[in-house]
């Protein structure tokens, strides 16, 4: 029975998880004796491979690393589960479950047979810091005041959680203001006339919710199709590390991007064989790139370029990365491993790329306000200019040159003033290509969205009746799909008729959720969603329409993209800034396999 059981799974999982003869099975009960369902069981070498560090931290580029996988399942109904790990080796084991103490065990064999039980967790501090940073942001007073709420979801939470850990601890007002001005020196634009408020908010509230820990919210409960789910992470990068986007390549390898360190990591999540490559750096190239003085005071930083986003060419398999702080395109080929720097005079700040079916890369250029488009056969680059608001964000927009420069010459950041909806920055962000070939785009402070048709170079904007429309990806049959960041929802865009659906997330607590980022599975029609704020991967059947909710192993798991399998696993990376609010200060790199 056993060996049929273990074929069973087997046959549901990726092949490199069916290797050992053996699993490991547990039965998960509480104090009383019942089964518990849906306990979260984690194991981790108890000796795993990592990466080295010989180079300040990291690997050496162009080493080969090894690192050993974290595997996470979920019990059933009957509190049962079988799980394989690749290697027979002791294992350390984490159970978890909301409402329960975590236990933990080392020295665990990889196919011993275990009896465990959950102790109820009474106390109520402890109760609290098992939820998820939407579930505390949820419980704090607003006063009513719908707008400083979502600045604060859209600002406050821009490249971080709020309610981590680091969030929640005593502080000050005076503390609070350092806070909110370093985060504005990194790029935030909460309006000036609310940040005295936004201050009280967090000071009053924090101090409120630890010292009555239980009026902090309690996120939904997991759900029975996670018995049919597991996790696989890799842990890459360190505490400084910020893994912002990743790819999955046609060689069915993961490029992950080190934001703060200017590294691409290349995975193998069959054989969990690495490499690290460090992008090009010029000769007059500073820490910080363009944006010197933008982190100055953070505490290790290697970054010249700030490799952002990743998108492959169906002609050759080759790698177009935006450096966000420079004015350039990075091409990477990974057959041979080397990089192409493709430079351009026009535009700050390129920010998410596609490659459209004629081989173009286009790319948002976020802080002046235009989409760039590079052909591949003339290598040239052609800008969209992009509407502005208002003749106060033109005039804002010709002097992003000269603040940057004040700026890096130590200008506070916070000393500009900002209105309610950011003029001077209505920052394009999303990008995607629809099947019929026309360019969508996303602008997250200008509430709107925007499609350029290659064939006549013309730009049509399209106001959102929503706020902050982060990134988009366009479905099989040319609708468009938005994730409106500080409104806990996805929005679909009907390009034929004009319309617009929404689809509030499952995840949400008092209509706080902050969806980063979405992918569309067209083939199977379904939009995975970032839970950013409530450490979790979404998954929409759009003709169902039937919300699926996965929650990942580490609290603080701040993710920015999703990739798709063709055989419907999917990725994501742990990349909140800094990456040592992340649980055990680890990013990773995160496969699910929905299991269905």
């Amino acid at each position: 029975m056993r060996k049929h059981l273990l074929l069973s799974l087997c046959s549901a999982l990726p092949w490199s998880l069916a290797l050992p003869a053996s699993a490991l099975e547990v039965h998960v009960s509480d104090a009383q004796g019942q089964p518990v369902a849906q306990a979260m069981l984690t194991l981790k070498a108890e000796r795993p491979l990592r990466a080295a560090g010989d180079d300040n931290g990291y690997p050496r580029a162009g080493s080969r690393q090894q690192i050993s996988p974290e595997i996470t399942g979920f019990t059933g109904a009957d509190g049962r589960l079988q799980i394989a790990y690749p290697e027979a080796l002791p294992l350390n084991l984490r159970l978890r479950r909301p409402g329960f103490q975590d236990q933990q065990l080392s020295g665990v064999a990889s196919d011993a047979q275990l009896t465990l039980t959950l102790i109820n967790e009474t106390d109520p501090a402890a109760l609290a810091a098992q939820q998820p940073a939407h579930a505390w942001f949820a419980a704090l007073d607003f006063g009513g005041d719908e707008q400083l709420k979502q600045t604060a979801l859209e600002q406050c939470g821009f490249c971080h959680q709020q309610g981590s850990f680091f969030m929640r601890r005593e502080r000050s007002e005076e503390e609070w203001q350092q806070v909110l001005e370093r985060m504005i020196g990194y790029g935030a634009r909460p309006a000036s006339d609310q940040q005295q408020r936004l201050i009280e908010v967090f000071a009053q509230g924090y101090k409120t919710l630890r010292e009555q820990p239980e009026k902090v919210l309690r996120a939904a409960a997991w759900e029975p199709h996670l018995s049919q789910a597991q996790v696989r992470e890799w842990p890459i990068g360190d505490a400084f590390s910020q893994m912002h986007d990743l790819l999955l390549h046609s060689s069915g390898k993961i490029y992950v991007g080190d934001n703060l360190q200017d590294r691409l990591w290349e995975i193998d999540p069959v054989s969990g064989q690495t490499v690290v490559y460090k992008t090009p750096v010029d000769a007059d190239d500073e820490i910080g790139g363009l944006f010197s003085g933008r982190l100055k005071t953070y505490p290790k930083l290697e970054t010249t370029a700030g490799i952002h986003s990743f998108a492959e060419s169906r002609k050759d398999g080759h790698i177009f990365i935006t450096p966000s702080l420079q004015q350039r395109l990075f091409e990477f080929d990974p057959v041979s491993k080397t990089f192409t720097t493709h430079y351009f005079d026009d535009g700050l700040y390129p920010h998410t790329v596609r490659i459209d079916d004629a081989d173009n890369v286009w790319f948002t250029l976020a802080l002046s306000n235009q989409v760039g488009r590079f052909d591949r056969t003339s290598k040239t680059f052609t800008t969209y200019e992009l509407p502005a608001r208002s003749n106060k964000e033109a005039i804002g927009l010709s002097l992003n040159g000269i603040v940057r420069r004040l700026m890096n010459w130590g200008l506070p950041m916070h000393w500009l003033p900002v209105d309610e909806r950011v003029s001077g920055m209505p920052l394009p962000y999303g990008i995607d290509i629809a099947p019929d070939g026309k360019v969508w785009f996303a602008r997250l402070h200008a509430d709107s969205i925007g499609v350029i048709d290659p064939k006549t170079g013309s730009v049509s904007m399209i106001d959102t009746p929503f706020r902050g429309p982060r990134r988009l990806r366009v479905d099989a049959v040319g609708d468009v799909w938005i994730a409106a960041f500080p409104e806990a929802k996805i929005v679909r865009y009907h390009p034929a008729d004009g319309s617009f659906s929404d689809y509030p997330l499952p995840s949400a607590l008092n209509q706080v959720e902050t969806p980063y980022s979405l992918n569309v599975d067209r083939a199977r029609q379904q939009v995975w969603v970032t839970g950013t704020a409530s450490d979790t991967l979404l998954r929409l059947d759009i003709a169902s329409q039937r919300w699926q909710t996965f929650p990942l192993p580490r609290r603080v798991s701040f993710t920015r993209d999703v990739e798709i399998a063709d055989d419907g696993r999917v990725y994501t990376s742990n990349g909140a800034f800094p990456s040592w609010q992340i649980e055990d200060g680890q990013p990773t790199l995160i496969e699910l396999t929905p299991g269905d």
